[in-house]
C-alpha cells in the first residue's frame, strides 16, 4: 500500500484535505510511503468537539471493556507484526532488529496498560476509622492531546494513546509529520478492536498551527508529548497559561531528548563497555533518548576502550534497512542529516576524527558511524 492517500479521522468520519503531509522513505528519498491529509485549526476544533462529546459516554464504559479493546488490538498487531515492522523500516528507516522491537513494544504497551487498568479499576484500599467511610477512586480526566515522536513512531505513539484511552479519556492524536502512516494504520487497528468513533481522533498537522491551537485550547485536559527539549519546554510554558473558559490546570507529560554519557571505570568489563558504547551510540543511527553521546573513561583504560570502540565501529554496515545485513541505515530527513554533518565538522575542529565522518544524501540520508 505504498503511495496511498490517507484521510483525517474525526469522530469516525474520514475527511480528506487538499493540503497533504507527504511521507517519504528516508533510505530512498523519492519513494512515497503515503500522502496524509493535513488538519488546520477548523478541523482541530471539529476534532475537539467530537472528543468532548464522546468523552461523556466513553468515561462511563466499564474499565474491563475498555481494557478488552487494548487486548484485542494487541492480538491484531501480533498477527500483523511483520507488516508493521516492515512499514517502520520504510517510513522511519529503522533497521529490522530495531523495527521488530518497536512493534513488540507497542504490543507490550497495549497488554501492560490494559492489565494496569484492571488492577486499579476499583481504586486503591484506604483506611477508615470508626464513623468514617473513606474511598479512593480514579476518574478519567477528559480530552488528551498526544503529540508523538518519529523515532519510536509505533511504540511511543501507541503507548501514549492507549494509556489515555483505557483510563476513560478521549484523545486527539497528532503524530510526527515524518511518520504519520504507521499512526493511521494503528487507528485502523483500534477501530477494528471495537474502539468507538470519536474516542481517538487522527489530526496530523503542523506544530505551529494545530499543535499550538490544541495545547492552548480551554477543553484540553492534558498533553502527552515526546520529542525535543525545545518543543517540550514550549508546550509546558503554553499549557501553564489559563485560557478563557478553562476550568482546570492542564497536566503535561513530557519526555524530552538529552545527552547521555557512559562512564567506564578501570574495574569495568572493558569488552562489554566497548560493545555497549557502540550499540548505544549507533543503534538506529543514535536517534533515540538512550543513545550514548559521550563516553567518560578512566585514564588507566582509556586507550584500550577507545581502540576497541574504533575496531567495533569500523565493522558496522550501513545501508538500506530492508537489507537485514545492514546494522545502520539512515537518519530521518534532510534536517537531521544537516544537523549531524554539522556536528561532525564541529567535532573535527574540537578534537580528532577516529572513525567514519563520510555522509551521502544523494539517494537517502546515510551517514557513516562517526
Amino acid at each position: 500500500y505504498l503511495g496511498q492517500d490517507y484521510p483525517l479521522i474525526i469522530g469516525g468520519e474520514r475527511i480528506t484535505t487538499e493540503d497533504k503531509i507527504v511521507s517519504y522513505n528516508p533510505a530512498k528519498k523519492t519513494e512515497v510511503i503515503g500522502r496524509v491529509s493535513k488538519a488546520n485549526k477548523e478541523l482541530a476544533e471539529k476534532a475537539m468537539q467530537a472528543a468532548d462529546e464522546t468523552f461523556k459516554t466513553w468515561k462511563k464504559v466499564d474499565p474491563a471493556i475498555r481494557a478488552d479493546v487494548l487486548f484485542k488490538a494487541a492480538a491484531i498487531i501480533r498477527r500483523r507484526k511483520h507488516e508493521f515492522s516492515a512499514l517502520l523500516t520504510k517510513e522511519a528507516g529503522k533497521p529490522w532488529a530495531e523495527a521488530d522491537a518497536d512493534t513488540a513494544e507497542a504490543i507490550d504497551f497495549l497488554e501492560y496498560y490494559g492489565r494496569q487498568m484492571l488492577r486499579i479499576k476499583n481504586g486503591q484500599p484506604v483506611e477508615s476509622r470508626p464513623g468514617e467511610y473513606n474511598r479512593y477512586d480514579y476518574i478519567p480526566l477528559g480530552i488528551g492531546i498526544v503529540i508523538s515522536p518519529w523515532n519510536f513512531p509505533f511504540a511511543i505513539m501507541a503507548g501514549t494513546t492507549v494509556a489515555a484511552l483505557v483510563t476513560g479519556n478521549t484523545v486527539l492524536l497528532k503524530p510526527a509529520s515524518t511518520t504519520p502512516v504507521v499512526a493511521y494504520k494503528f487507528i485502523e487497528v483500534l477501530e477494528q478492536a471495537g474502539l468507538p468513533a470519536g474516542a481517538v481522533n487522527f489530526v496530523p498537522g503542523s506544530g505551529a498551527e494545530v499543535g499550538d491551537y490544541l495545547v492552548d485550547h480551554p477543553k484540553t485536559r492534558f498533553i502527552s508529548f515526546t520529542g525535543s527539549r525545545d518543543v517540550g519546554l514550549r508546550i509546558n510554558q503554553r499549557a501553564s497559561v489559563l485560557n478563557d473558559g478553562q476550568i482546570w490546570i492542564k497536566r503535561v507529560i513530557a519526555e524530552m531528548g538529552g545527552k547521555d554519557t557512559i562512564v567506564v571505570d578501570k574495574e569495568a568489563d572493558l569488552e562489554l563497555a566497548a560493545q555497549s558504547i557502540v550499540k548505544s551510540a549507533f543503534g538506529f543511527s543514535g536517534q533515540k533518548c538512550s543513545a550514548c553521546s559521550r563516553a567518560v573513561i578512566v585514564e588507566d583504560v582509556y586507550d584500550t576502550v577507545v581502540n576497541r570502540v574504533i575496531e567495533l565501529t569500523n565493522t558496522l554496515t550501513v545501508g538500506d534497512p530492508s537489507d537485514f545485513n545492514n546494522y545502520m541505515a539512515t537518519v530521518i530527513d534532510q534536517a537531521a542529516f544537516n544537523k549531524v554533518t554539522e556536528y561532525i565538522e564541529i567535532g573535527k575542529g574540537e578534537g580528532r576524527l577516529v572513525a567514519g565522518g563520510t555522509a551521502d544524501d544523494s539517494v537517502g540520508y546515510f551517514i557513516q558511524p562517526t
